[in-house]
């Protein structure tokens, strides 16, 4: 498949700038690949498509404010660092994005806020792209603490167009959050609540975790044409045993799998032996899914609406059936669906 594939427009009204007040009342659109309906439901219509045996699968990573603003010493201009990755706790090593990239050299040290958080930038990854070390006398602990304290909440301001709020912090974890390590939200996980979970639960549905930190790499533009070029950049992720019998269990019993959003099901779909069920493992992967693809474990998916030439638009439509579900992309805009992190639902059957 081709970059062009995935091109359309987007009216920048449906571009959500914030979640609906009650999580569990975004829009849901449901989409049947068998007999190709289209139907339009409210989220919390969820638990009507699932019952005894049924496993959600959910991506528990918990996001942490990654995007600081500091300054450069001598000169005192701003500068903005993105921390994409911890690479050695120990030293205090990360790889970072920075703007204005231009004006930070290998050498330069930046300062932030009226802290004692220092950084020295050590090498060029990319343009934007640095590894930094952090100066800091404190404990591991103090260390996290003070980025916790500086951090902004990480929503891409490219997309949207407002100023970053406090509200953002609970705004933007789902109720599984529990294992700090995203720069961006698994969003499908947005629109639960735990009054929905207990509703899923008394139906027998089982929830499940899997970790994976979601990176920068899963919001990346493409820029090739050709999609089999490619690269997605590694994300370090969890199969914990429990979650791999709960799956096995209901695919041995001809139940749903339920992959809450596109980092779930790559983490699962990562993981695989060799008769086609899941696997407990733990590490880094750069799968890049895309039409057309043949499913392993999961055979339901909640995600949201993508921007276009995103690969979460790809692994969606791989999912879906590529005609399927840019048909549902057209309807969805004809319908006012609201796009991206904040944006509405869609459960593919």
């Amino acid at each position: 498949m081709k970059l062009s594939d995935f091109k359309f427009d987007v009216p920048k009204k449906l571009v959500a700038l914030y979640p609906t007040e009650n999580r569990d009342e975004s829009r849901l659109m449901v989409v049947h690949r068998k007999t190709g309906e289209i139907e339009h439901r409210s989220f919390k219509d969820i638990i009507d498509y699932f019952g005894e045996g049924d496993v959600f699968v959910t991506n528990d990573t918990k996001v942490f404010p990654a995007r600081l603003y500091g300054n450069k010493e001598k000169t005192g201009a701003e500068i903005e660092v993105f921390l994409l990755r911890e690479l050695n706790p120990e030293l205090r090593l990360w790889d970072v994005l920075v703007d204005p990239a231009r004006k930070i050299r290998v050498g330069n040290k930046l300062y932030f806020g009226d802290s004692d958080l220092v950084a020295e930038v050590i090498d060029n990854t990319t343009s934007r792209g640095r590894t930094i070390r952090f100066l800091f006398d404190g404990t591991e602990e103090e260390f996290h603490k003070t980025i916790d304290s500086l951090g902004e909440t990480p929503l891409l301001k490219e997309i949207i167009e407002r100023k970053i709020e406090p509200e953002d912090r609970d705004r933007y974890q789902t109720v599984f959050a529990k294992n700090v390590g995203a720069v961006a939200a698994p969003t499908a996980g947005l629109h639960f609540t735990p009054h929905l979970l207990k509703r899923l639960e008394l139906q027998g549905v089982e929830v499940t975790p899997i970790t994976l930190h979601v990176g920068l790499g899963t919001f990346r533009q493409v820029d090739v044409e050709d999609l089999t070029k490619h690269k997605m950049d590694s994300e370090n992720y969890d199969i914990p045993d429990g979650t791999v019998d709960l799956v096995n269990e209901a695919l041995d019993n001809k139940k749903r799998v339920v992959a809450v959003g596109t980092t779930s099901l790559k983490t699962i779909e990562s993981s695989v032996t060799a008769n086609g069920r899941l696997k407990a493992s733990s590490g880094w992967t750069d799968k890049f899914i895309i039409p057309p693809y043949e499913f392993k474990i999961a055979n339901a998916l909640i995600t949201n609406f993508h921007l276009p030439e995103s690969t979460l638009l790809m692994t969606a439509a791989a999912f879906g059936g590529y005609d399927l579900i840019m048909k549902a992309y057209k309807e969805a805009i004809k319908e006012k669906y609201r796009f991206f992190s904040y944006g509405d639902a869609m459960l593919i059957l």
